[in-house]
This record gives structure tokens, C-alpha cells and sequence, in this order.
């Protein structure tokens, strides 16, 4: 039997006018589907007048490694497999992004029906800067990691689009005022194609004081300007290791992790390759 096909299906984020036919095409026709929560893929299927049957899959952060295997065989045996996630596009902030990996050191084929995005619906819908930008994701939640990521983002003169909780969100704006200046530009982008979206624009000083005593829902994304590149002050050798360190855990060689984080804080390549080499 010939190898199946991977296939990653994004879905809606909130309007279900938003999926297209050829997802609902490849969501037909899928023997297996993999998803992040099934309830919510079988909610969507029946929506759309498609029969689940016993094609669906859990396949979330908890059990993806656990469940690669599985639906590795599933590819070799000529398969047809689907993968969404609860809404938007598979394996950016949700999971898939593992299996993928798998698949590709497989040699399996792998194809996109591409669409609906969070993050690249906030960002242009933003007002701000879109020919370069970098995805933060969820920041950690405390601690040193935290940290550092914000410190990076203090020189990040790209447009940066980060993921919050409502509850954590007027903390993390308070956060980020503080350590990146208040005058930094920012978009707070909730629900995004739902009934109740909402775009607020502002300084980062500014929005939450705007949202003091407002009790935020739903989903949010958070569209924060670059720093100036003239005012950005010269990156620290810590800076540059953590950094570098990011870029090797995320699977970077040492080149590549070099030549990245070069541009990203504007010093020699020379210079961010030395401090990988001794670290």
C-alpha cells in the first residue's frame, strides 16, 4: 500500500463562515483526525454536515509524543490524516508541531490547507509594522525564564505578537511598560472574528489603565512595536547568550543560532558566533 498523506487543516477562530472548502474537503475525506480536544472537532464536523464516525483522534501538548507512533503508522499505511487543533492553525501555539517533525524525519508527505490565524489576523488588522515580526507565544510565567524573555524583547526592533490569558493580561502590559517604555505601541486584539472582537490601540503605559476594572475576555492576542533601532543600546555578552541559548534549544545549529540572533540584536556575526563557541 502506498504512504498516506499528513495534512494540517487550520480552522476557524471563531466564525465558522471562515472554513474553507477545501479543509471541508480534506476533512470528508480523512480517515483519521487529529485533534486537540474531540468534542470541539466533532461540534465543528456536525456543524458542517460531516460525520465524525470513530475517525477522530485526541492528540494535545499531554499525549502528542505518546500518540506519534500511532499516527506515523497510520501515514505508512497509506492513510489519510488530518490534524487540527481546537482553532486556527495547527502547531503554531498548539500542538502538531512534534508530529510534524516526526513525519518529516520519516519522509512522509506532508501538505497545509492553510487559513484562519490569530496571530496573523491581529497583526494585520494591528496598524503596526508587518514586513518583519517574530512570534512570542505564551511568555513563561515567572521566574528567570520570564525574565529573559521580556529583557530580549527590550532590543526586538521587529514587530512582536504575543499570546495572553484575559486574567494575566493587564499584568503582563503592566509588565512590559515597565521593562520595554510606555511609549511602545501596542494593540490588544480579543476575539478576533467573534460577535463581541475588539481592537484597542495605544501605548503600552497607557492600555492598562484603560482596561482597569474591566473584566477581559475571550481570546486575546498582543501586538507590541519594535524598538527603535538607533535607541536599542548595544546587546550585553548575557543578553547574547540567552539568546543563543533560545535558538539552540529550539534546534538551531550553532551557526544558524549565531547568524539569527546577529540580526535580530544588530551585532557582528563574528561576535554572537565566538560567545556560542566558548559558551
Amino acid at each position: 500500500m502506498s504512504e498516506g498523506r499528513l495534512v494540517l487543516v487550520a480552522t476557524p477562530i471563531g466564525n465558522l463562515g471562515d472554513l474553507s472548502p477545501r479543509a471541508l474537503e480534506v476533512l470528508r475525506d480523512a480517515d483519521l483526525i487529529c485533534c486537540e480536544d474531540t468534542r470541539r472537532t466533532r461540534a465543528l464536523l456536525s456543524a458542517k454536515g460531516l460525520a465524525a464516525r470513530a475517525r477522530l483522534l485526541s492528540l494535545h501538548e499531554h499525549n502528542e509524543r505518546g500518540r506519534t507512533d500511532q499516527v506515523l503508522a497510520a501515514l505508512a499505511g497509506g492513510s489519510l490524516v488530518a490534524v487540527v487543533s481546537d482553532a486556527g492553525t495547527p502547531g503554531i501555539s498548539d500542538p502538531g508541531e512534534h508530529l510534524v517533525a516526526a513525519a518529516v524525519a520519516a519522509g512522509l508527505e506532508i501538505s497545509t490547507v492553510p487559513g484562519p490565524s490569530a496571530v496573523l489576523g491581529a497583526l494585520s488588522v494591528s496598524g503596526l509594522p508587518t514586513d518583519r515580526f517574530v512570534m512570542e507565544g505564551f511568555l513563561p510565567r515567572k521566574g528567570k525564564e520570564r525574565a529573559e524573555r521580556i529583557e530580549l524583547l527590550e532590543r526586538e526592533v521587529r514587530t512582536t505578537v504575543i499570546l495572553e490569558s484575559p486574567r494575566r493580561l493587564v499584568a503582563t502590559l503592566t509588565e512590559l511598560a515597565e521593562s520595554l517604555g510606555g511609549d511602545r505601541p501596542a494593540v490588544v486584539v480579543r476575539e478576533l472574528t467573534k460577535v463581541h472582537e475588539e481592537v484597542l490601540r495605544g501605548r503600552l503605559g497607557d492600555l492598562p489603565h484603560r482596561l482597569e476594572g474591566e473584566e477581559v475576555r475571550g481570546e486575546i492576542v498582543l501586538v507590541v512595536g519594535g524598538a527603535a533601532p538607533d535607541s536599542a543600546a548595544e546587546a550585553s555578552d548575557e543578553q547574547i547568550l540567552i539568546a543563543l541559548r533560545r535558538a539552540r534549544s529550539e534546534g538551531a545549529s550553532l551557526r544558524d543560532a549565531a547568524s539569527v540572533v546577529a540580526e535580530v540584536l544588530g551585532i557582528p556575526r563574528r561576535r554572537a558566533y565566538e560567545l556560542a563557541l566558548a559558551d
